[in-house]
């Protein structure tokens, strides 16, 4: 079948989150598996950009209110992804460095599904599935079905995927001249909460709803930032599915970022030598435990207890332990992280910042990485501890949930807790620093994660079922 992902974010072309992961693998283990899966994503101004070959596939225009606007589909030449990767250009809207965080995001975001949309309608040919992904791609459904312009494609399925249910793109009604022309009587689909709601339309449009774990599919009848009740309306149609990773980037055997490669068979010696190139890198000691935390420095994270909690472990534990920090966001939670940089000379360092050469290498040379979340989707992160043989330390929530399993249930190589207090993480930090003088054991539970099988080819027949039972 012909699959067509609809997404703002996609690796590593453009990567702000798990979303840019997913959508980076997902598609292209589609065609591995013999669909054609194709990619279409707004044309930001990135080094991938400018460091690949394109060949222009349409030109066409569109309405955005009333300005006519006229927008470039180009298509990467040499399928480098292993998919067909289309980039949307629009001048003054989405030739831009930043994916996110722009005044007028309402606006690039409408216009680029507008365009998507346009382009696809002058296709002879129609896709099989129309595979959208969060909310900046929430407004597909209901044109495809309702916008007078596009009606020759509403019996085209359409899947919505929800990666984080927080964000869901509202926008005034003062704002709904920018949507195509409508059937009136359908206004009632995009609205949700007196506002228009581009994720509350595609769960009322989509044939369709999944997300990214089952345990947070659960969650969202109960915890939805408003939509609880729409969820549980229209729970006949949803369904929770669990994100895979891409193994053949995340492999400690062949990762272009190390120098210092292993597999299950050599991973005490290869974690050893990674770290203790991290350590001598930022000054702690290697003969300590080490903690780590990889992600955006913001609340969902539960980002802000990480500076009391690392210096109550360090004073309780007697220094038994060193940690260390890779990430951005809040400015006071970066200033605070930034501060205790001197506190703690052999035991504590952080860079401020996103790194990717770095966060394999942390990866590989890590003990332990934290992960206290309030809200996880899915979480990636914890299955590329896993992959290198990192103890996963995760708060019981969302995907974290339904990849980790406690060290002291039976096979279990990681360490949860349940509440996202200082309390619940510097407990859970003293567990790995217990387990960790436990060679044998610790060398036991690395070699288990590192075998569990969190791949995309698991994850890609449960999404082609999905799609042939609309079809």
């Amino acid at each position: 079948m012909e699959i067509v992902h609809i997404s703002a974010e996609c690796y590593p072309v453009a990567k702000a989150g798990g979303l840019g992961d997913v959508v980076g693998a997902l598609p292209k283990y589609q065609c591995k598996a013999g669909h054609i899966a194709k990619v279409v994503m707004p044309m930001y101004r990135t080094k991938f950009l400018y460091n690949n070959e394109w060949v222009v596939d349409f030109k066409g225009s569109a309405h955005l209110g009333d300005w006519l606007f006229e927008y470039t589909i180009i298509r990467e030449k040499t399928n480098s992804l292993g998919f067909d990767l289309y980039l949307v250009d629009i001048n003054g809207l989405l030739d831009r460095e930043k994916i996110y965080g722009y005044d007028d995001d309402t606006e690039r975001f409408t216009a680029f599904q507008i365009a998507v949309v346009s382009w696809m309608a002058s296709w002879e040919h129609r896709p099989d599935i129309v595979h959208c992904h969060d909310h900046q791609s929430g407004l597909v459904p209901f044109m495809m079905k309702h916008c007078f312009n596009y009606r020759h494609l509403s019996r085209v399925s359409t899947v919505f995927t929800i990666h984080n249910g927080q964000y869901q793109g509202w926008m005034d009604w003062s704002q709904s001249k920018l949507i195509p022309a409508w059937d009136d009587w359908k206004t009632g689909l995009l609205e949700w909460a007196g506002r228009i709601n581009p994720m509350a339309s595609a769960i009322k449009c989509a044939d369709r709803v999944t997300t990214v774990s089952q345990s947070y599919m659960e969650e969202l009848f109960y915890d939805a930032n408003g939509l609880e009740s729409l969820f549980d309306y229209e729970r006949g149609k949803c369904v929770g599915i669990l994100n895979g990773i891409d193994n053949e980037i995340w492999n400690p055997a062949t990762d272009t970022y190390l120098d210092n490669h292993f597999s299950v068979k050599t991973v005490t010696k290869g974690k050893k030598a990674n770290k203790a190139l991290l350590c001598e890198k930022y000054g702690l000691d290697k003969e300590k435990p080490l903690f780590v935390f990889i992600g955006r420095l913001v609340g969902e994270k539960a980002a802000e207890i990480l500076p009391g909690s690392i210096a109550r472990a360090i004073h309780e534990s007697g220094g038994a332990a060193s940690f260390l920090i890779l990430g951005s966001g809040q400015t006071d939670i970066e200033w605070a992280l930034q501060q205790m940089t001197g506190q703690y000379p052999g035991l504590y360092n952080a860079y401020i910042g996103y790194n990717e050469a770095l966060s394999h290498l942390i990866y590989a040379g890590a003990d332990f990485l934290l992960m206290p979340s309030r809200v996880e989707p899915c979480g990636l992160n914890q299955m590329y501890a896993m992959r290198y043989g990192t103890v996963p330390v995760v708060r019981s929530t969302g995907g974290l949930k339904d990849t980790v399993v406690d060290m002291g249930d039976p096979d279990g190589y990681g360490i949860r807790f349940n509440h996202a207090t200082e309390s619940d993480l510097v407990y859970s930090i003293s567990r790995g620093v217990s387990v960790y003088q436990d060679s044998a054991h610790m060398e036991k539970m690395r070699k288990f994660m590192m075998q569990v099988d969190n791949s995309w080819e698991a994850t890609v027949q449960k999404y082609i079922s999905v799609y042939q039972g609309i079809l």
